[in-house]
């Protein structure tokens, strides 16, 4: 097996196995970690036999991670919070302050960092390894990264959801995680299915695994039998939902038994090794969606005898990872994604004889085969949506430069272009107005998509995205600020910024708070004119009464905000024009409001002769 598949030496992957084994021998410890390598140090966790420590409630045991601990679990535009199996993330934060230092120290070193674990230890050693990412987007001050870390687990459970992988992969960080699975291993299928239909076998089964137990376990045939029915019975179900989206079904039937049966959150991510029955062959495959397919099919039985025969040796096989990694570099490797995909002729040959054998030997049905065709199209559809929308990425560069001169003329003219837009009397601001529009309809069309995951994980990411966005945001939002105010639409919608901002600027801030790790909600200057305009309702409809606290507090905030974005010339000289809306509004104010302004020194002196 060559390294190069997995950017990990073999012999570091067999190290790692031994480590997870060897960490059941101590459950009293909450790690082992082996440092005596010059060049690398493995941290291992040890898999847990309660059921409170799978499911820490029914149905699944499911939990939106904290934000605060977890800034990058998420979908970055629809603001979407990853789902994580509780009992593993509490696990997870009981042991995470005693790892700190070790993993300092490694750190420090510069050694090559390898999280490993078997069974729900491979959970843990998952979560460890997200957390030790995270750094790099919320730096741990004991900790300066230098080199990556690698997760490998063995027989580990699921333990995220769609969003969970959509953000590792959007970070680029699936590419360190190896998951090593057996064909009949039920463990890593295990929380397909809800705590009610398998909490009478699992504690059994867990007993029988557990190599520390000191009772006397007979072989749990019936319980085995009855676990693995449960778990297929549910698999069946996700899967099926899941492939009928895959293939773009129109049936609402899907969509409506989904609607009051609750299917698991949980889903694949990064690499899966898979042992087929001849172990000396693996198959590698990084697509979630291929994989959640292949962990359902390459798992079903025929007959009620078969289920009986497996089910015992699923058990066992869970506990042989050790065993079927002792020859890892004679066995072949390979790469589903060298597989092409091509639809199934009428004798159920496809694609690549080498590749077909190995579905072969997992068994995988010709529906199996349609649902990974299904995946794979899906991967090459979202990557041909951004190739099409890279393609209009020039289109809206010549609409925001078309802006920039309108907004560089009206200045030229002693005008605020936002006020220019607003009154929209002369062919230049219709003009804008068809560039507005015509950005809008590209702008929306790639917002939609964000919205529907129908772009590869990475798009949010990417930094000529990120400069575009901010540009068209910092350019057209006021003109649509301005077309909101002057069309009243307030008055029936509501505020601008509660009722009234479209997604299209939600989602491009979105990406700039991110990427500069700032403040939720922070680069809203933007929406400028938006809040200019409810504080001149506010104290036009005030007059009587006097400014609230809230209102005051508002104004001094807008006051802070705009000293900074001037500074940093996120907002134009033009806001200061004599006869501006803002000026209009800012020589409204109370006398002491004006006087104690951080801004009023640049009214007064520099724009405003």
């Amino acid at each position: 097996m060559a390294s190069s598949k997995f950017g990990l030496r073999e012999e570091l992957i067999n190290k790692a196995c031994s480590l997870a084994m060897k960490a059941y021998k101590y459950p009293e410890k909450l790690y082992l970690h082996d440092k005596s390598s010059k060049t690398d140090v493995i941290f291992s966790f040890a898999g847990t036999w309660s059921v409170n420590e799978w499911f820490s409630k029914n149905p699944f045991g499911k939990k939106e991670i904290n934000r605060d601990q977890f800034p990058s679990l998420r979908s970055i535009s629809n603001d979407e919070v990853a789902t994580v199996n509780e009992a593993f993330l509490n696990r997870f934060l009981t042991i995470s302050p005693h790892i700190l230092k070790e993993v300092g120290k490694a750190v420090a070193e510069n050694k090559q960092i390898v999280f490993t674990g078997h069974s729900s230890g491979g959970a843990i050693a998952i979560l460890v390894t997200v957390w030790f990412l995270q750094q790099q987007y919320k730096p741990d001050s004991t900790i300066n990264l230098r080199k990556l870390p690698f997760c490998v687990t063995f027989g580990s459970p699921l333990v995220g959801d769609r969003i969970f992988n959509h953000a590792l992969g959007r970070e680029n960080w699936s590419q360190y995680f190896l998951h090593f699975v057996s064909r009949y291993d039920i463990i890593p299928r295990v929380l397909f299915a809800p705590l009610s239909s398998i909490e009478r076998y699992l504690p059994l089964i867990l007993d029988y695994l557990n190599p520390k137990t000191t009772l006397p376990v007979q072989e749990p045939i019936e319980e085995a039998s009855k676990l693995y029915e449960n778990v297929m019975r549910n698999a069946s179900s996700l899967t099926s939902h899941a492939a009928s989206q895959l293939m773009g079904n129109t049936n609402r039937l899907s969509e409506t038994l989904s609607s009051f049966i609750e299917l698991s959150p949980y889903r694949p991510f990064g690499n899966y090794i898979i042992f087929t029955d001849d172990e000396s062959e693996l198959l590698l495959v990084k697509n979630p969606d291929a994989i959640l397919q292949i962990l359902f099919y390459s798992f079903q039985l025929r007959s009620e005898a078969e289920v009986q025969q497996v089910a015992i040796r699923s058990l066992k096989e869970h506990q042989k990872y050790l065993d079927k990694l002792q020859s890892l570099e004679t066995k072949n490797v390979t790469d589903l994604d060298s597989w092409d995909g091509l639809p199934l002729s009428s004798d159920g040959v496809v694609g690549r004889e080498r590749i077909d054998t190995l579905l072969n030997n997992l068994g995988l049905s010709t529906r199996a085969r349609l649902c990974l065709c299904a995946a794979k199209e899906l991967e090459k559809q979202k990557l041909r949506n951004q190739e099409r929308i890279d393609g209009k990425m020039r289109n809206i560069e010549n609409g925001i430069e078309k802006l920039e001169r309108y907004k560089a003329k009206c200045e030229a003219n002693k005008h605020s272009y936002y006020d220019a837009f607003k009154k929209s009397k002369g062919h230049d601001d219709f003009a804008a107005n068809v560039t507005r529009l015509e950005l809008v309809g590209i702008i929306d069309e790639i917002m939609e998509m964000i919205k529907r995951y129908e772009l590869p994980d990475g798009f949010e990411g990417r930094e000529e995205w990120l400069n575009i966005g901010t540009r068209y945001r910092r350019i057209v939002e006021p003109l649509d600020i301005a077309n909101y105010y002057r069309h009243l639409k307030n008055e029936d919608t509501g505020a601008y910024m509660i009722k009234g901002r479209p997604k299209r600027y939600r989602f491009t801030q979105k990406w700039r708070e991110y990427a500069f790790k700032m403040e939720k909600g922070s680069s809203w200057e933007s929406c400028f004119w938006a809040e200019v305009e409810e504080l001149e309702i506010c104290l036009r409809t005030s007059n009587n009464f006097g400014l609230s606290e809230d209102v005051r507090e508002r104004i001094s905030h807008l006051d802070e905000k705009v000293e900074s974005w001037i500074h940093r010339g996120e907002l134009g000289a033009d806001v200061f024009f004599e006869g501006s809306t803002f000026i209009k509004w800012w020589n409204t104010l109370p006398e002491q409001l004006r006087s104690e302004s951080r801004i009023s020194g640049l009214i007064n002196k520099t724009f405003c002769p």
